[in-house]
């Protein structure tokens, strides 16, 4: 035999024992949790037909793999507890430690609940600092979409305990919800976290749930042809590449090195932040530049330093004293810059920050901190600014959204899950429907139907949010696509073992992520413990039920009125009324005998009520008596 022929047959025979080799799903893993009473699937792949056995808490599981090399062991049904460890034989052995038996809640949806930790470490620094748990357990989701056929395992991932060192990419609201249920049961909780910013429910939805709206299911099979992705992939980065090269080309502030700490600003406009460009220079794109003087008097140079600057539309790179101290290229995450020492000086420093705005009207977002932490020390920065026009430069059209193709998400992001047992879902989505709202009636009761079809549990629970409220408040009552499909989450109640946690309280007018996730988490593990850890079924948050006229007033009743609580007031907020004209003004409201009066003292024959329609209806004061607000209605169908 040949030098040549030798290691061939060497190098087929390693590849031979390498696929003769157990290999476990990424979910089966050390650390991992597995659902309690109920029976747990282990499974993976190995030499077709070889024999596997596996040991765990005293028992011996022994199987064999099929013609194609998968296999799968059925554990009888185990309480809550461990640290445990389990092993795998065949050709090789596999040891798997500090295995918990507990709960298991998917978290799942866009960007508020993909939102982690991190980003709010100085709101939740003392959450961060104290966080040492080992019975609560995180698990990433890569987030990656597929176009053609369901993944069998995800690409990566592991499985990470609660500490001060990990806890900062786990999902802000999956977090407060597995602190709240393991404060109040004692139970391990390990969240898998699958979600993905800007997604729309039908990404997260299998090809046969999709055959009900025939246009998402269109998108799905036409984005089985690669080269469809593949020239959709290449005509979003040529138009991005060729706006940034005309952007840097044409840039002033490039050539003229606007970010030079003795350049001179002296003949710059004035600029006031927070501000956007339609109101300050015009409807534009381009580079826009702004310079501001900091005079720091004195200070401990190892003091933590942090610039924050709050959001800006679109991207930005920030520099003090000529240095680039951070740089973001997404309009939605909120600037908090650590300052490495030795940039900051006694005397003055010069910020500098550099703007790129691709589309539609850009420009330092309001109600954001905005300031210079230095020590104890805070220098406020929302004042004037120098500004200048670096180019201008057509708008870049909107790129088509790969990650968002209906039912890619789900083909890479939850179909690798369905043979791992869970307890439940929680799930926060809706703003990538709110263009189609009405839609979202049909729409999310499907997903959810889809997923308990697909994990094949039976009616899992599953807990969502309701959107917050979000943008400016409207001076008059108006139409809004937020309200509409807050009906729409509202609607999904009826679906059997769903419970819904309001939010409309705690948004940001000026940040569709609100950074107030501690509450949202809590009041979604609140729903969870009437609903799954509360033997004696507690009843369902109040609801509005039905009205009537009474001698010029709109009478309301609810599903348990008497858990109704009103604050700060004896009138009720957000409250509009109509006749039969379909011209909603505000209204008065009293809460009285357990139900709601509407009136206006100008209509006689008022035909409908409306209740905190709208995108942001402001402050609220109509709640139960757990603090839940009550969710927004209206009694008409127009």
């Amino acid at each position: 035999m040949s030098i040549r022929q030798l290691l061939l047959f060497l190098g087929l025979s390693f590849f031979q024992f390498l696929q003769a080799q157990i290999r476990l799903p990424k979910l089966i893993n050390d650390g991992m949790v597995l659902q309690r009473d109920v029976p747990i699937q282990i499974w993976g792949w190995a030499a077709p037909e070889e024999a596997i056995s596996l040991k765990f808490i005293g028992k011996t599981y022994q199987t064999q793999a099929n013609s194609n090399g998968e296999w799968q062991i059925a554990l009888a049904s185990l309480p809550h507890g461990g640290p445990y460890k389990m092993i795998l034989k065949a050709s090789n052995t596999i040891e798997l430690k500090n295995i918990l038996i507990g709960d298991v809640w998917v978290a799942s949806g866009q960007s508020n609940m993909a939102y982690e930790m991190f980003k709010s470490k100085r709101l939740y620094s003392r959450d961060i600092q104290n966080a040492n748990n080992p019975y609560i357990r995180h698990f990433l989701v890569p987030k990656e979409a597929s176009f053609n056929e369901d993944k069998k395992d995800l690409k990566s991932g592991n499985w990470k305990s609660l500490n001060p060192n990990n806890i900062g990419k786990f999902s802000a609201v999956a977090h407060f919800f597995a602190e709240k249920i393991y404060k109040e049961n004692q139970i391990p909780v390990g969240i898998i976290n699958s979600s993905l910013g800007g997604s729309p429910a039908q990404a997260w939805m299998t090809e046969t749930a999709l055959k009900s709206f025939p246009e998402y299911y269109a998108e799905s099979q036409k984005m089985k042809n690669k080269y469809a992705v593949d020239s959709i992939e290449l005509k979003n980065n040529s138009l991005r590449n060729a706006w940034l090269q005309k952007a840097n080309k044409t840039d002033l502030g490039l050539q003229k090195n606007w970010k030079a700490t003795d350049f001179k600003d002296s003949n710059w406009s004035d600029f006031e932040v927070p501000g956007l460009w339609l109101s300050n220079i015009g409807y534009k794109q381009g580079v826009f530049w702004f310079r501001k003087k900091v005079f720091i008097d004195d200070f401990d140079k190892q003091s933590p330093a942090v610039l924050n600057l709050g959001r800006i539309s679109d991207a930005d790179q920030t520099y003090i004293n000529g240095h680039l101290v951070g740089r973001t290229a997404h309009k939605y995450l909120e600037r908090n810059y650590d300052i490495p020492e030795g940039i900051l000086r006694k005397g003055e420093n010069t910020i500098v920050v550099r703007v790129l705005s691709y589309r539609f009207n850009g420009g330092f977002l309001k109600g954001m901190r905005r300031n210079l932490t230095l020590g104890n020390k805070l220098y406020d920065l929302n004042n004037a600014w120098k500004f200048n026009t670096g180019t201008v430069v057509e708008m870049l059209p909107r790129p088509y959204q790969l990650h968002w193709v209906s039912s890619g998400l789900y083909k890479h992001m939850i179909a690798p899950l369905t043979n791992f047992p869970i307890k439940g879902v929680i799930w926060y989505q809706g703003e990538g429907n709110v263009k189609n709202a009405a839609e979202y009636d049909r729409l999310f009761p499907a997903l959810i139907s889809d997923w308990r079809e697909q994990w094949g549990q039976g009616d899992f629970p599953f807990l969502f949010v309701q959107l917050a409220n979000y943008m400016k408040q409207k001076q008059s009552p108006t139409q809004s696509g937020w309200a509409r499909l807050r009906e729409a989450q509202s609607k999904t109640l009826n679906l059997n073992n769903t419970a819904m946690g309001i939010t409309i309280d705690i948004g940001d007018a000026n940040d569709i992520h609100p950074k107030n996730k501690k509450d949202v988490g809590y009041r979604l593990a609140t729903q969870a413990q009437r609903l799954v850890y509360n033997q004696q079924k507690s009843p369902n948050p109040p609801a509005y039920k039905a009205m009537k006229v009474v001698d010029g007033k709109i009478k309301i009743t609810f599903s348990n009125p008497s858990a109704l609580d009103v604050k700060d007031g004896t009138f009720l907020k957000n409250f509009t009324i109509a006749t039969k004209d379909k011209k909603f003004v505000w209204a008065k409201a009293k809460y009285r005998n357990n139900e709601v009066i509407v009136w206006n003292d100008a209509i006689d024959v008022p035909v409908a009520v409306r209740y905190a329609w709208a995108d942001n209806p402001g402050t609220i004061n109509f709640y139960d008596i757990k603090g839940m607000p009550v969710s927004p209605f209206r009694t008409d169908e127009w």
